[in-house]
């Protein structure tokens, strides 16, 4: 199977950016408590336990999972729903957006360096493959 040189690219910084996070001192996420991290970060709305457990096509105790190592980092809290008692609703943090923050910039350093580290002829396949 061939390889678009764009998804290449994306890989690599996929690579990356978890090699920084992995090396960084700071939280170590799991794929699953990252996944719920940032669809509470960047999708606008309330989070309910429910909703991401549906979304993310995983069980609800799952999501309770990543959600009590979330906690413990201060990158998400649980409330209850005000509006109807047997719902909870994930909150954003300070340290959260923080951490949001610091993965863009690690994301764009290792975009940076995967751009840098390409080789020449890759740039002429990714002007045809992307028309």
């Amino acid at each position: 199977m061939a390889t678009n040189p764009s998804t290449e690219h994306l890989v690599g910084i996929l690579r990356d950016t978890v090699v920084a996070l992995v090396r960084r001192d700071g939280p170590d996420l799991s794929a699953r408590q990252l996944g719920v991290f940032l669809t509470c970060y960047l999708q606008d709305g309330a989070h309910t336990v429910r909703g991401l457990a549906a979304e993310l096509n995983v069980s609800k105790p799952a999501i309770t999972r990543a959600l009590d190592r979330l906690g413990e980092l201060d990158l998400a809290r649980r409330k209850v729903d005000p509006m109807d008692r047997r719902s909870v609703l994930v909150q954003r943090t300070l340290k959260g957006t923080a951490f949001l923050r610091d993965l863009r910039g690690i994301m764009g350093e290792a975009a940076a360096e995967t751009k840098k580290t390409e080789t020449p002829a890759a740039e002429p396949m990714r002007k045809v493959a992307n028309g």
